[in-house]
């Protein structure tokens, strides 16, 4: 039943972004900025553990792992700017965000990221 729950939340967040997007597109792109998606994971976790270790270790690598998906929304759209079509933006965006996650993932113990 939890699941569930969690499900029909992390489904009606993504609804209401592309439907505020649709009509106002930059509410659309604030709400889709809030780390909803991080908040409920974290309430998530919360629920399920009450560890703060794992609580701490998640939410500081949280931090670390959004910084390399942050460049995909320049990327994307200097690739629409120049006339690149939506589907390969959005593919180079998301190939471009892989990179930076593996770089992450190899620099990480340097920067004192657990994995």
């Amino acid at each position: 039943m939890f699941f569930l729950l969690k499900t029909l939340l992390s489904a009606l967040i993504i609804a209401l972004v592309s439907t505020l997007a649709r009509r106002y597109p930059g509410f659309g792109a604030l709400v889709a900025a809030l780390p909803l998606v991080s908040v409920f994971g974290m309430i998530w976790l919360w629920l399920e553990t009450h560890d703060p270790a794992r609580m701490e270790a998640h939410v500081s690598a949280t931090f670390w792992y959004v910084l390399p998906s942050l460049p995909m929304f320049l990327f994307m759209p200097w690739l629409m700017r120049c006339g690149i079509h939506f589907w390969a933006a959005l593919a180079s965006g998301c190939g471009l965000t892989i990179v930076l996650y593996l770089l992450m993932i190899w620099a990480g113990p340097w920067l004192g990221i657990s994995q």
